[in-house]
């Protein structure tokens, strides 16, 4: 069994001080209830403050640090966005630092949610994303990007097991994130750990709806509107079981 949580958090808009001691008191209370895999939202540290984004992306490496310590001391899998200042371009970028401390992976959102202007202030990525950690290959999301099922099934083909999605989803269709969490991972026989957050920024209110989703689409915990922490064990050997007994990648391979 693995114990799998996330930290819904109300972002406070561009306060990134307030937003890093929100989520490590978060990650300090999941530690002390043996969470071994932690999600945090997308952009958590300051949301999309577009304005003043290389500021906020100049604190990341400090940031991180200090995620990197929690993780070691923890024996913890911490992931979440982060904005990234690299080449004079801003990405954003989603973390995942193993247990011994160190940066496993980082992901650049390929698909930038464009009817928000998104693609104005970041540049996208190019390249998909499957880490490797000690409890197995995981998969790299964020938000927008779970509406193209084509990359959720190239990653499962890569081998991913679970697939992180770190979100700033908004109330107004929090139904489609329902819809879309439960199908990514029943089509891919995979589990779906999804962080996102609640509240308002200046123009958009957010759903909250943070879960963890098993591989035959099972809802297995799920946040409401408001800031909290998740947690819950899953049975790693539940997507096994599930692959053999209904074996569509196999068929998605040929």
């Amino acid at each position: 069994m693995l114990k799998a949580g996330l930290v819904q958090l109300d972002i406070r808009f561009a306060d990134v001080e307030l937003n890093v001691a929100a989520a490590c008191d978060g990650i300090d209370h999941l530690a002390a209830r043996g969470t071994e895999i932690l999600l945090l939202p997308e952009l958590w540290s300051c949301g999309f403050d577009n304005q003043k984004l290389i500021a906020h992306a100049k604190k990341t490496p400090a940031i991180l640090k200090k995620l990197k310590k929690k993780a070691e001391k923890y024996n913890m899998i911490i992931a979440g966005s982060l904005p990234e200042l690299s080449g004079g371009k801003i990405y954003n970028t989603l973390y995942l630092i193993n247990k011994d401390g160190s940066i496993a992976a980082s992901y650049r959102k390929i698909h930038l949610f464009t009817p928000t202007g998104e693609n104005n202030y970041f540049a996208p990525g190019n390249k998909e994303v499957v880490a490797k950690t000690s409890i197995g290959p995981v998969g790299l999301m964020t938000c927008y990007d779970l509406r193209f099922p084509e990359l959720c099934r190239s990653l499962a083909l890569q081998g991913a097991m679970v697939v992180l999605v770190s979100a700033e989803w908004p109330l107004a269709r929090i139904d489609h994130w329902d819809i879309l969490l439960k199908a990514r991972a029943l089509e891919n026989q995979l589990f779906i750990i999804a962080a996102n957050i609640c509240g308002q920024d200046p123009t958009i209110v957010y759903g909250g709806g943070s879960q963890i989703v098993s591989p035959q689409g099972k809802v297995l915990a799920k946040a409401e509107k408001k800031a909290c922490l998740l947690d819950i064990e899953i049975n790693m050997n539940e997507i096994t079981e599930f692959r053999k007994r209904i074996p569509c990648l196999e068929l998605a391979q040929k």
